[in-house]
Parts: C-alpha cells; structure tokens; sequence
C-alpha cells in the first residue's frame, strides 16, 4: 500500500482521479483549498479534504492534479516539506519541459498522462461506448515518463498512474520531451486544431445549402473510414483515385510549407509548452 497525497482533489480531474483511487489499495489523503470544490468531492465520492500538512507528512506520493501554469508555482510552495525520495506525479509534461519545476535532487519527478479511448476499440458496454474521455468505463493507454528520479520508482508512479486512469490498457514509457511532442504538439497544435477545422467545414458546408445533419453525417462517416485506411487498420483499405487527387490538390492550399517543422520542432515545442505554463 503507498501512501498518496492528491493535491488539487476537488477539481474536475481531481474528482476523477479520487474516484479510481478509492478503488486501488492506496492509502490516499485529499487536499483541496476551494471550499467549492471540497464540497464536489464530498458530493461525489464522500470524501473529506485534509490539510496538506497532514496529507504530505507521511507521503510516499504526491499527484498533481492542479493547471499546468500553477504547477511550478504549487509544488514550489511545498517542496521543501517532502520527505526525501518522495515521488511528485504530474498528468502533463509541460511543466517540467518548460522547467517550471523547482530544484530539488532527492525527489521524483514522473509524468502520466492519458491517452483517452481510442476511436477503433471494441467497447460494448453503453456506458463504455460513452466515455469519451476515458477513466470511467471504457479502456484507454497511457503514457508515462520519469522526468528524475530512482529507476525503482517507474513501477511504482506507474502504478499508481494505471490505478487513477483505470481501465489502462497499453502503458508507454517516452521521456519528457517525447511527451511533450505528443502533447502539445502531436495532440493539439495538430490534433485539435484540425478537429476544429473540420468542425468549421462541416459549418461551412451547412452555410453553403447543405442540410447540418446531412453534412456531419457524412463527415463523420466518412472520417472512420478514412482514419481506418491512413493508419492501416482496415485490412487491404485504400484510397480512391479521386480522393487521393483530391488530396494532391487541396493539400497546398489547405497546408503552408515547413508546417510541421514550425510545429514539431524543438524550439517550436518548447516555445508551446512555456506559453501554456505562463
């Protein structure tokens, strides 16, 4: 049984995690300054919120479920009050990629970060069927890193990850910066945006006569198959001759040059990371 401190409990992702952890063997204490949000916690798990002095005391691990711009400022509060070889867990790595994170050598530094469920999944349950964001019902991946920090406790932070992001299918272990790579980068600066590209055509094309439901139908539609034969999961799935020169020219107009350079490059990553720290 390790002994937990969850910082941040009564907010959205901490209300989360709380809840799979009350399932695990973990021995978890809660810590949260909103009195709104220590009465979401009590609403909906039935837990009290201790004071962090008490929850740190004994903490073997401390998850950070707190913005990422308040990361640096939050652990530099209380930093100096964690025993030596405590474990500090983040769900994002960017704030020790943009090293906001304050010194201190006798403590782990470990990232999870979320997968979410992936679009192709076999989930037959409902409710499953409905969890979008995943650590309710449906099975995700995960993603994990030791930014500092013994060997010894990947497993154990890891763990810890797979019990509050419950159910975890695949764990990954990348280093910082690869995480950063996939996020932000990888999952918003492309991912995000092009869902709200493609929001803003499907508006579009409802603009242009298009009845709305009519032209999300066939987006959405069409995108499960597409997304199939791009990353090779529909077995012998290709594209078709107008739609691969659909592509040849609309992607010039659609895509600037350099683009992913100017998205995926380190500079440009980092550049990402201390915007969203700020």
């Amino acid at each position: 049984m390790t002994k937990v401190a969850l910082m941040g409990a009564g907010g959205k992702m901490g209300v989360r995690l709380a809840s799979n952890l009350m399932k695990s063997d973990h021995d978890v204490l809660h810590v949260e300054i909103d009195p709104a949000g220590q009465q979401r916690l009590k609403d909906e798990t039935g837990i009290d919120c201790v004071g962090q002095g008490q929850a740190l005391s004994n903490a073997e691990a401390v998850i950070l479920a707190v913005p990422d711009r308040l990361i640096g400022k939050v652990l530099t509060g209380f930093v100096d009050d964690l025993k030596p070889g405590t474990a500090v867990i983040m769900l994002d790595a960017a704030a020790p990629h943009a090293e906001t994170l304050p010194k201190r050598d006798d403590i782990t530094y470990f990232v999870a970060h979320p997968c979410h469920p992936p679009i192709f999944n076999d989930e037959i349950d409902p409710e499953a069927q409905k969890d979008y964001f995943g650590g309710i019902a449906a099975k995700q991946h995960i993603i994990c890193a030791l930014g500092q920090g013994p060997e010894e406790h990947y497993a154990m932070c890891e763990q810890i990850a797979r019990d509050f992001y419950h159910p975890v299918m695949r764990s990954h272990r990348c280093t910082i910066e690869q995480m950063a790579i996939l996020e932000p980068a990888l999952s918003e600066s492309v991912g995000a945006t092009f869902a709200k590209v493609l929001k803003d055509a499907t508006d579009e094309a409802a603009r242009r006569g298009v009845p709305y439901q009519a032209a999300e139908d066939f987006l959405l539609g069409h995108l499960t198959i597409l997304l199939a034969v791009a990353f090779g999961i529909q077995p012998g799935g290709k594209l078709s001759d107008g739609c691969l020169l659909a592509i040849s020219e609309a992607e010039p107009i659609i895509f600037m040059d350099g683009w992913m350079d100017k998205v995926f490059a380190p500079e440009a990553v980092k550049k990402s990371v201390k915007s969203i720290c700020k």
